[in-house]
């Protein structure tokens, strides 16, 4: 119940966190033509976290051996304190960004930005909730299904597993910041729904190397799971946030992409494990990612690329400036 509540606690850090994060680095670029680029650095601290946490729980377990159950899964929490106070210290000196500045300069500033991004863009949280289902849901059965089904199942080790996941997140830090690059030049749609399509053939390459039962085209299937959820994960960040005007952009990027955690990443080990309960097969759970990349892809499709043009403006009229006129040409 303890463990509950805290990953609670740390969910509702996460909604406030990830928003602030990525508008931050954004907002701070130099160029327009880098964003994507400058956005998908706040993404790395996805594989940087799965790559110190199952480093982490792979260690303790190896130390603390029968009595990882006891008090060597405690340990990694332990050590989370020294991320806390390094998180705290880089918070304290980060200044805000030249938009909100501007924002706060011209009294701009919502009162209750949420309720206004509802009110004003609700197509916009609900594309950008759906645009993650791709993302999301694969992401937590590439990383967390896979060791029920690769113990119970395919009777593999539990540290082979993560050793496999643990590859797969370093892969993944030259994979997402590339893939950010990638949406800057080629367009911010267009590499994400590519990597929605091939996350979508790849739930059935996956299950069909982890069905041969051989360890090395095991590994394999978990060493290249995460590269086509990188390809969406790199542009995500700017392609969410750039959906929102500025004064809505903290609060509309935060709702849309929470909102994909609740529908699609919380559920998906639980549907995946109904799934294969239900047809004793891993193309069910296959089908399920498929079904995902298909919502991805018409919601993507729906969304407006904002690749490399000015976010500064408004893309809606503020409050103050409904029913101005603009100025008559000379």
């Amino acid at each position: 119940m303890l463990l509950t509540i805290l990953r609670f606690v740390q969910g509702v850090g996460v909604g406030g966190e990830w928003g602030g994060s990525v508008l931050l680095a954004m907002e701070w670029a130099r160029t327009d033509q880098h964003r994507g680029f400058i956005a998908a650095w706040p993404q790395f601290g996805v594989p940087a976290g799965l790559f110190l946490a199952n480093l982490a729980v792979l260690l303790c377990s190896w130390l603390s051996g029968e009595a990882f159950l006891s008090w060597g899964w405690r340990v990694p929490f332990l050590i989370s304190i020294v991320l806390i106070a390094v998180g705290l210290w880089i918070r304290l000196g980060i200044e805000e960004t030249p938009t909100f500045r501007r924002l706060v300069a011209e009294k701009r500033v919502e009162k209750a930005p949420a309720l206004e991004v509802i009110r004003r863009q609700p197509k916009e949280i609900v594309l950008t909730a759906l645009a993650r289902m791709a993302e999301q849901a694969p992401f937590y059965i590439f990383t967390a299904f896979i060791f029920a089904y690769g113990t119970g199942t395919l009777k593999v080790s539990r540290d082979m597993l993560l050793v496999a996941v643990l590859c797969a997140s370093m892969l993944s830090f030259f994979a997402i910041p590339y893939s950010g690059h990638l949406s800057d030049r080629f367009g911010r749609k267009r590499v994400y729904m590519t990597g929605a399509f091939l996350t979508g053939m790849y739930g059935f390459i996956y299950f069909a190397l982890l069905n041969t039962g051989q360890t090395w085209l095991i590994f394999l299937a978990i060493l290249l799971s995460l590269i086509p959820h990188d390809v969406m994960y790199g542009p995500q960040a700017a392609l969410i946030a750039e959906s929102f005007t500025g004064r809505l952009r903290y609060s509309g990027a935060s709702l849309g992409y929470q909102l994909s955690s609740v529908i699609a990443g919380g559920p998906a080990p639980l549907i995946a494990t109904w799934l294969f309960g239900r047809t004793q097969s891993g193309y069910a759970v296959a089908g399920f990612i498929a079904v995902c990349a298909i919502v991805s892809l018409a919601a993507t499709a729906a969304l407006k690329d904002y690749t490399n043009k000015d976010i500064a403006r408004e893309y809606d009229h503020a409050p103050e400036e409904e029913g101005r006129t603009q100025p008559s040409q000379p």
